[in-house]
């Protein structure tokens, strides 16, 4: 068989294929000596374009924000859903390195489910971290909303340029304070995620699941109505510190020497979002952990202080990377204040040092 062309010229099979064979391949030593292009040969360039497809989906923080303020009210009223049907099904993961209880309930895998599946559906690209460690199928699993009023109407569009997957990183902290949520003290008890850029954190959500708050903040943009008000207060003449419940004697008796001779009331209590937000508040001063915590339980407070003026570091005084290639563990403990952070944190670090 044969193509007739024009004036009469005819073409064969055979014609036809060469024409494209030549064709391909003046494509390809043309690409393949433009600058920078790779001597490869074409499947090897084939494989890197697909390579680079791959690894180059991007995101927006405007997106993700609205899925996680979505995500983790729902995963607080599953929490709370939970402790209220008084069936926890609570087993131990073994001891904390402060030799205290650590539980494991339905509320904590319940809320990780809707949190991972949530974020992974929406988001099929992105790193997640989450302090539980079941993953189960999306299949079934609706697309969390990417829209929320409240982000719509803070963003700024120079701000929210997309970003690419591999840089982001999301913290989920399904269920803070799951000893106190054994005991019934949900007042401690938060829900949390966080949205790191390249280990810095960008974005975070605290949940209080039990008060139907959500206090969210995006760095350089803006914070949720929740926290418009709230900006801390300057110390009194009573430095008030909040420490863990399961170590408060070793961490008051370092804040009372570290700041002597002015007085120290500690208060402890249980979970790290609700320390931060009380830090926030103005009804603590300074909020401080000595030992080992883990970052999927500080990067949203660290967000939203560093939105709202306020900072956190370890007790060396670095910023916490946030990077999911890097360790989960904070080993060099903790200081988060509105105010005068830097005076405080090195007379914490000269007693730890003495």
């Amino acid at each position: 068989m044969a193509i007739r062309g024009p004036a009469g010229i005819s073409i064969s099979n055979t014609g036809i294929i060469l024409i494209c064979v030549s064709v391909l391949l003046v494509f390809v030593y043309t690409f393949s000596n433009l600058p920078g292009a790779s001597r490869g040969s074409i499947s090897d360039t084939a494989s890197s374009v697909y390579s680079r497809a791959k690894f180059e989906k991007e995101y927006k923080i405007s997106d993700i924000l609205s899925a996680a303020i979505y995500l983790t009210e729902e995963a607080g009223r599953r929490v709370r859903s939970i402790r209220e049907s008084d069936d926890l099904d609570e087993k131990s993961k073994g001891k904390t390195k402060e030799g205290a209880n650590d539980p494991l309930t339905d509320g904590d895998l319940e809320s990780h489910r809707i949190l991972v599946k949530g974020f992974s559906k929406g988001f099929p690209d992105l790193n997640i971290v989450s302090e539980e460690h079941e993953k189960e199928s999306v299949e079934g699993v609706p697309f969390p909303p990417t829209t929320h009023p409240d982000v719509s109407s803070i963003t700024k569009p120079t701000l929210d340029t997309p970003i690419p997957a591999r840089d982001i990183t999301v913290w989920i902290d399904p269920l803070d304070a799951t000893q106190e949520y054994t005991e019934k003290l949900t007042q401690f008890v938060t829900v949390m995620a966080c949205i790191a850029v390249k280990g810095v954190p960008v974005a975070g959500v605290i949940i209080k699941p039990f008060e139907d708050t959500a206090y969210w903040a995006w760095v350089g943009n803006g914070v949720s109505p929740s926290l418009k008000d709230l900006h801390g207060s300057e110390a009194q003449e009573k430095l008030r510190v909040i420490v863990s419940r399961s170590h408060a004697g070793d961490v008051g008796k370092v804040a009372s020497e570290a700041f002597d001779p002015r007085e120290v009331e500690v208060t402890p209590a249980g979970g790290a979002g609700y320390k931060t937000l009380e830090v926030i508040k103005g009804t603590q001063d300074v909020y401080v952990h000595t030992t080992l915590i883990k970052k999927w339980d500080i990067c949203a407070g660290d967000a939203i202080l560093r939105q709202i003026g306020g900072k956190q570091t370890d007790l060396r005084g670095s910023e916490i990377n946030y990077s999911h290639e890097l360790d989960p563990k904070n080993e060099h403990g903790l200081i988060a204040t509105m105010f005068n952070h830097e005076e405080y944190r090195a007379k914490l670090q000269a007693i730890g040092n003495s």
